[in-house]
């Protein structure tokens, strides 16, 4: 499970990167992160495969329960639904679970390598970040003593 949070600024090298400007710089991470997934999975998918995945991304109540009769109809005894229900009942609605489960189980169904993709995307990212680490700091840095 990718985790970006402090340990993983002091993975990178950017262990001094001040406080004030950590979760800014984490969620462009994430951001930049969840770019490149989605555009190297497009890649080898139709453009109907496209239009179905965004569809349910964007939680269409219409396309996503369509998408459970055909591929998940026993959806509640799939311990992938099971967990997820685990994890995020306390904090999301029934029908949010629902489109969670469903993005997960259309991935796992067309691509497959969906976390490959992921940990792959994600080692570049980092090793671009600690190429860059002294210069990212800097900036950082010379930001902070200029305020």
């Amino acid at each position: 499970m990718i985790k970006l949070d402090d340990d993983f600024l002091a993975d990178v090298g950017l262990a001094e990167m001040p406080a004030a400007d950590r979760q800014a710089f984490l969620q462009m991470i994430y951001e930049e992160l969840e770019l490149r997934v989605g555009t190297a999975l497009s890649n080898d998918l139709s453009d109907a495969q496209l239009e179905e995945f965004e569809a349910i991304l964007d939680r269409d109540p219409q396309c996503v329960m369509a998408w459970i009769d055909t591929h998940a109809p026993d959806f509640e005894s799939d311990p992938v639904y099971q967990r997820l229900q685990t994890l995020m009942a306390n904090r999301e609605t029934p029908s949010a679970i629902l489109c969670e489960y469903t993005s997960t189980k259309w991935l796992e169904i067309n691509r497959p390598d969906y976390q490959s993709v992921v940990a792959a995307e994600f080692r570049t990212i980092t090793g671009q970040i600690r190429t860059q680490a002294r210069t990212v700091l800097a900036r950082h840095t010379a930001a902070v003593t200029a305020s």
